[in-house]
């Protein structure tokens, strides 16, 4: 089994940046792809960004060249930088593990608010 913890949410201004981090424990296999979604209100869950083991990056087109998305596989931990915040990018941020063998195990989100 697999745990998730998201960190990092919070208020920012528009212009501004956040880091999250996603933090994974327990039965981690060393192939695996992590991932970053959104979930703004009254709206479906899309995707941000992920990593694989090796580290090979996919953006979304929404963020390609705001958002950033690194891994540290000795501390199981991925994290997105995200600069140049829009009040659009509000949401609930939900981090997801993929190792292609068992069910996705998604954390428990972490809420970020842009606005002035």
């Amino acid at each position: 089994q697999v745990q998730l913890v998201e960190s990092g949410g919070g208020l920012v201004q528009p212009g501004g940046s956040l880091a999250l981090s996603c933090a994974a424990s327990g039965s981690i296999f060393r192939i695996n792809t992590m991932g970053w979604y959104r979930q703004a209100p009254g709206k479906q869950r899309e995707f941000i960004a992920s990593i694989n083991h090796v580290g090979s990056v996919s953006l979304a087109d929404s963020v390609i060249g705001r958002f950033f998305m690194s891994r540290d596989n000795a501390k199981n931990t991925v994290t997105l930088q995200m600069r140049s915040l829009e009040p659009e990018d509000t949401a609930v941020y939900y981090c997801k593990y993929d190792d292609y063998r068992n069910d996705d195990v998604w954390g428990q989100g972490t809420q970020v608010t842009v606005s002035s």
